[in-house]
């Protein structure tokens, strides 16, 4: 596996889960009893790692196109 691959890998996973966090924030998904339903701290969290997911697939993506490695 290319290291390019593993880190676009890696950051589409930290994206879902960015989402993820934000929407048990917004009381959309997950259950009642979790410390993130509902939590408005967790929408604006939720946000910080989607967009820290997508930074990291952008840096996979540049190393594929730039042939680094």
């Amino acid at each position: 596996m290319k290291i390019w691959s593993l880190i676009v890998f890696i950051g589409t996973i930290i994206f879902m889960l960015g989402i993820i966090f934000h929407l048990q924030g917004q009381s959309v998904v997950g259950p009642e009893s979790s410390f993130m339903y509902a939590n408005p701290e967790w929408v604006s969290y939720g946000i910080q790692i989607a967009i820290s997911g997508i930074i990291i697939s952008g840096v996979g993506i540049s190393i594929k196109i730039r042939k680094l490695i």
